[in-house]
């Protein structure tokens, strides 16, 4: 069993240098590795090559056309029985290919995925944006999980696609905006096996400050109205959880507002703002209960208020162009 790793990048210099470090520790050998640059204005073409004599690794350069599309570049150059697709600002444990190898050999599939986590090494900040994107509590709830709502779709920043696949299928047809579950959908849907390896952990960067977090999320929630112009059935009740938080936020700044201006003590506003504070309880101790870190934990609130906020706008600001003012 033979593995490409594919890695599109995009002035990302640095992050791939650390996600190349950390390939040359895998324990399973048999894999080439891929770096696409996406027209980036600072490209790692040296970085790259202080790798050749540690990996199998090959460098390309090509104008600037969206993590998709770049990836469909890496998959018609790979040799490999299995592509896997990392983003650049993922760290690899060293037992990920050994894992991903122990559970082919059991369980054959055409393409899987596999969680992410917070790295030791990263910045309280990441680790709390990581755990918004992965707790139960917030929509990050669904990723790596078994009993996720729904059927499971393999992420692009850990997911590995067969040979057969892009053989039979061809790659992305989306290069961004939600272009990942629009081609786990279309895998599915050819009759090919699809599954989690819980076992393929990735640590997972993100973002480095909550603005490029909020950024990420609101191009998130726009991402998942683009599925459903693909895909109508795929648009499903919890999808729209994060605009109804947004709209009961309003709701409830709106009542304090007025109770503020007018001296009233509507009690809607109070019962909003235990519900709220409630909500950030909740999150504030899972997050602790994870991470042993009061200061994470703290951040871990804001961190999942802005990732609700963000997505619940992006979805509602999609929702209202492209859904409901086409249809008039």
């Amino acid at each position: 069993m033979f593995f490409s790793i594919i890695i599109p990048l995009y002035n990302r210099p640095q992050e791939i240098n650390e996600l190349l470090e950390s390939l040359t520790h895998q324990r399973f050998t048999a894999f080439e590795v891929l770096v696409i640059e996406d027209g980036s204005m600072h490209d790692a073409r040296t970085i790259v090559e202080r790798y050749s004599d540690s990996l199998d690794v090959h460098y390309y350069s090509k104008p600037n056309e969206g993590q998709g599309f770049t990836r469909n570049f890496g998959f018609a150059r790979a040799k490999g029985d299995y592509f896997i697709v990392f983003d650049s600002d993922c760290l690899i444990p060293p037992d990920y290919l050994s894992n991903v190898v122990a559970f082919l050999k059991k369980t054959p599939l055409d393409a899987f995925g596999g969680p992410d986590a917070a790295h030791e090494s990263f910045t309280p900040v990441q680790k709390a944006i990581s755990y918004s994107m992965t707790s139960p509590f917030t929509t990050g709830g669904i990723r790596g999980n078994r009993k996720h709502l729904g059927t499971f779709h393999p992420r692009s920043f850990n997911m590995g696609v067969s040979r057969k696949v892009w053989e039979r299928i061809g790659g992305f047809k989306l290069t961004r905006l939600g272009e990942d579950i629009e081609y786990s959908i279309r895998i599915q849907a050819s009759g090919f096996k699809i599954g989690l390896i819980s076992e393929a952990l990735v640590y997972h960067k993100r973002r480095t400050d909550f603005w490029q977090f909020y950024k990420q999320l609101h191009f998130f929630g726009r991402a998942r109205i683009n599925i459903y112009k693909h895909f109508p059935r795929e648009l499903k009740l919890v999808h729209f959880f994060p605009a109804a938080f947004v709209c009961f936020l309003m709701i409830v700044a709106g009542l304090n507002a007025w109770n503020a201006i007018a001296g009233a003590g509507c009690t809607l506003a109070f019962a909003g703002n235990i519900l709220l504070l409630a909500y950030a309880t909740l999150i504030f101790f899972h997050a602790w209960a994870r991470t042993r870190d009061t200061w994470v934990a703290l951040l871990s609130v804001a961190a999942s208020f802005i990732q609700l906020v963000a997505y619940g706008l992006g979805f509602m600001q999609d929702f209202i162009k492209r859904v409901i003012v086409n249809r008039r």
